[in-house]
């Protein structure tokens, strides 16, 4: 059994707002609050990044249009005592998509976590 660090991507909707600020600030909120309620933070939140497709460099991953926004959010979550990297993807989107239902995440990347065996 290994620790996992599990890093997935979510399509978050955010309505009523003025501009790309904004609309990443409330996303990362709300998702804040449903992710990491009474005082437990075990999910971390950010913005995701897309990458420019004329010079590839990266940017903010939101878009608005008619004051409603699609923000791309980054969530990372620690999963201890998984068999594989697929269990703990499976563990993670099982954590993560209880909190956010009707959101849709998809995993990124799996990294298994050096643990100190004493």
């Amino acid at each position: 059994m290994s620790d996992y660090l599990v890093a997935m991507e979510a399509a978050w909707l955010v309505r009523d707002v003025d501009g790309v600020d904004d609309a990443i600030g409330v996303a990362v909120s709300e998702a804040g609050k449903r992710l990491n309620q009474k005082n437990k933070e075990y999910v971390e939140v950010d913005v995701g990044a897309t990458g420019c497709p004329a010079c590839g460099e990266p940017f903010d991953s939101a878009f608005v249009a008619a004051n409603t926004a699609l923000v791309g959010l980054l969530l990372e979550i620690d999963v201890f005592n998984a068999d594989s990297e697929e269990h703990a993807a499976r563990i993670a989107k099982s954590e993560v998509g209880g909190a956010l239902r009707d959101v849709p995440l998809a995993v990124i990347e799996v990294v298994e976590t050096a643990t100190d065996e004493a």
